[in-house]
């Protein structure tokens, strides 16, 4: 599995990268992931994609994984021996698509497929609903392993690499026949709740229980923690309590709140579902780095190729790095098999995953793990 990695930002060093990539024999798509740090341009990136003939899917992300160093700056090049069926569903954030129909209009043949992998515009308002049109027209005769790329700037701009140049406000599946294993865990507990969710507009929460939905917020998250709104950015005290959506007889989904609306709306990564019972949660760095390695223990159990042919490709939440800091080494080196094995991955805005058995959705703050046959 050939990696080609730099930690320039520069354009031409990522086209080099493809290019050595791609030249080699053995090739038939590839996997490219870079920093949102790098700056990039559609104007600058479009000639590049475009003139790649092997299909080839990814996207800028907040910072990007190669072993065990976590970058900043630069990019991932991955060579894959599977043909990948690149496909692009636009109008991510568009309340009138259909996203059922678009996903059933695909020539997706898919009794060969054995894992999709999905990107999506992290910062786009209907991922949800295109996550459970997915699972509607797909099943689970699949893993799914992805997650949500886009800017810690919260600006919503191009992040989504396709032969047809990059693109925003879009998903990109990669439909293959590579054998994998997938583990999800997050290690957040519950600190208050359950409310209901008595107003909600997609990825906006107005009101819990009947009361704006921030003071119940701010009444909960101050109790534990002090007065810290009237001093601090929403987002780093946020970092630190999200929502959890429950779920019967499984592990909570969770909510990342990233800002506030005009009206002191909750706006989170991911829709909250209107009369979805949630929690505020909190965490600490012991049960975060135990459920990331409770994630990679799902994962290689999971997995049922060729020990000496796997990799490791990882979706983690940025805000877990936020969160944990300088402790972030730790979970990695949770998330690793051993120093032989191949680690790459992304610290996203969401992750997607599921196992050929659980529901599929769309997650925050959580890591994700596919051990995946290389």
């Amino acid at each position: 599995m050939p990696i080609k990695s730099s930690h320039s930002p520069q354009v031409s060093d990522l086209a080099a990268s493809i290019e050595a990539v791609a030249s080699q024999p053995e090739v038939r798509s590839l996997l490219v992931l870079a920093c949102d740090e790098n700056g990039y341009t559609a104007a600058a990136l479009d000639p590049i994609l475009k003139a790649q003939d092997l299909p080839l899917a990814g996207g800028i992300f907040p910072q990007i994984i190669l072993g065990p160093t976590r970058m900043e700056k630069g990019h991932i090049v991955v060579g894959l021996r599977e043909t990948l069926q690149v496909e692009t569903i636009a109008g991510l954030s568009d309340l009138t698509e259909d996203f059922e129909a678009r996903l059933e209009a695909l020539d997706v043949d898919f009794s060969d497929t054995r894992t999709v992998m999905v990107f999506v515009d992290g910062l786009s308002s209907r991922i949800n609903i295109l996550v459970e049109e997915l699972f509607a027209v797909f099943g689970l005769e699949a893993n799914y392993i992805g997650g949500g790329a886009g800017s810690l700037s919260l600006e919503q701009r191009p992040c989504l690499f396709t032969n047809g140049g990059l693109v925003k406000d879009c998903a990109v599946l990669a439909f293959s026949n590579l054998q994998t294993g997938i583990g999800v865990s997050h290690g957040w507990q519950e600190l208050e709740g359950p409310f209901e969710v008595t107003e909600s507009d997609r990825n906006t929460l107005i009101s819990l229980d009947w009361q704006p939905a921030f003071e119940v917020y701010r009444e909960t998250v101050e109790a534990h923690a002090g007065n810290v709104f009237a001093s601090k950015d929403f987002f780093k005290i946020a970092n630190s309590y999200p929502f959890g959506i429950s779920r019967l007889a499984a592990e909570k989904i969770v909510r990342d709140p990233i800002s506030l609306g005009p009206n002191k709306e909750i706006v989170c990564i991911g829709e909250v579902p209107q009369q979805a019972f949630v929690h505020i949660l909190k965490g600490d760095p012991a049960s975060l780095i135990a459920a990331a390695k409770e994630a990679l223990r799902r994962g290689r159990s999971g997995y049922e190729g060729r020990t000496d042919r796997r990799m490791v490709f990882l979706v983690d939440c940025i805000s877990r790095y936020l969160f944990l800091g300088d402790e972030f080494d730790r979970e990695l080196d949770a998330l690793s098999i051993d120093e032989e094995t191949p680690r790459f991955g992304v610290l996203s805005l969401g992750e997607i995953a599921n196992n050929r058995k659980d529901y599929l959705e769309f997650y925050n703050k959580t890591a994700v793990v596919a051990v995946m046959e290389s």
